[in-house]
């Protein structure tokens, strides 16, 4: 089982977020657990190879 980071908020009604490894795709959710849900989803998306020039977040070792 793989897990992923994510940063999320609560903006009035809806709860909103991103994850980590890919910050510049934002989405949204009527609860926490939806807004999971919707992450998940996203992720997998983004990870399927089937959208072009996905931007990712890296960290490079320094020495």
């Amino acid at each position: 089982m793989t897990t992923v980071s994510f940063i999320y908020w609560q903006d009035g009604d809806w709860w909103l977020g991103y994850l980590e490894e890919f910050p510049d795709y934002k989405t949204q959710g009527e609860s926490l657990e939806d807004l999971k849900v919707h992450l998940l989803d996203l992720y997998r998306d983004l990870t399927s190879g089937d959208i072009p020039a996905v931007r990712r977040r890296g960290e490079p070792a320094v020495a």
